[in-house]
């Protein structure tokens, strides 16, 4: 699929998992030339695995859904070792670059600091901090509540300074759209852009005009976030491009379908007395195969051959 500035996703079919390094330098590669990034929202290996499948170039990992796959609502009921660990599942799940929410950064800028560095040995390739209270919740809910200008900047900027690599995608997201304004919210991001931050995220803009506006305003990379049902009027990918994003992500995209999915067939099932026939309709052997049973198999007999079973490192 080509998007209208040329970007590309090509599918690929080893899903091995990524090097922390490669992942990073990946994702600044594809960010550098010219189009945009769209990245699906996975809440788990199996949804990650499913976008990779498909032929996109990067994995969001969402925090709805990852507090979902939990059990909670979007809340900010979700520990930062909860999110990590879910992080790092996703990310040695798919040989692609993921992208992950991690909230508000968990505290202050002590908290933000170990933040960022757990997500970077997690091997993703970049994160979002918000500038939301303490507990946050969904950014397109009502009521949210954001901190103070000066906090937000020096959470982003102990942010920038605990990256290990400066291939880290760090990117600011600030909430202050719903109760400030379009103006403090591109003020922030400018600000956050300045204070280290590598991309700015204006999350729920509520018109057509406010999404074309953010990238015109924000002296830098920007990123949009597509949610059906939300504060934001939906766009088509080719479109935002057009208005200059450079990143894309839906994060309930497979979170909602898979709800929809469950309901159907729950409600066939009880409705009908018998196994109904499901929408993927694959054989056991097959399901496995899309997780890497291929690669299991070989390693079954693989070394009870000495020729065989030389070390890879050793190999290269």
């Amino acid at each position: 699929m080509v998007l209208s500035g040329g970007a590309c996703w090509t599918v690929g079919d080893k899903q091995g998992g990524n090097t922390m390094s490669d992942a990073k330098a990946k994702l600044r590669e594809m960010l550098a030339r010219r189009g945009m990034v769209a990245a699906p929202g996975s809440y788990d290996a199996i949804s990650a695995r499913a976008i990779a499948h498909a032929g996109f170039e990067a994995v969001y990992m969402t925090g709805a859904g990852t507090a979902a796959s939990l059990g909670f609502p979007d809340f900010g009921l979700v520990t930062m070792t909860e999110m990590v660990a879910n992080a790092q599942r996703i990310a040695r799940s798919v040989d692609v670059p993921v992208i992950a929410d991690a909230d508000t950064g968990y505290g202050n800028e002590l908290n933000v600091w170990r933040t960022v560095q757990e997500y970077e040995r997690a091997g993703v390739a970049g994160i979002h901090i918000e500038d939301q209270e303490f507990p946050k919740k969904c950014g397109h809910l009502d009521n949210k509540q954001v901190i103070p200008r000066e906090d937000y900047i020096a959470k982003i900027r102990a942010a920038a300074d605990a990256k290990t690599s400066k291939d880290f995608l760090l990117i600011a997201r600030t909430d202050s759209r719903a109760m400030m304004g379009l103006d403090e919210a591109v003020a922030r991001a400018n600000a956050a852009l300045e204070a280290g931050a590598d991309m700015a995220f204006v999350e729920a803009p509520q018109t057509l005009d406010e999404i074309a506006a953010v990238p015109r305003l924000v002296r830098g990379p920007c990123l949009l976030n597509m949610v059906w049902g939300g504060k934001t009027p939906l766009v088509s990918l080719p479109d935002a491009e057009a208005m200059g994003y450079k990143l894309s992500i839906l994060p309930g995209l497979l979170l909602k379908e898979a709800i929809g999915a469950f309901d159907d067939i729950l409600t066939r099932l009880k409705a009908e007395h018998r196994h109904p026939a499901p929408q993927a309709d694959m054989k056991v052997a097959e399901i496995f195969r899309r997780f890497g049973a291929d690669e299991w198999d070989e390693r079954r007999t693989k070394f009870r051959d000495p020729a065989e079973a030389k070390p890879r490192a050793a190999a290269e």
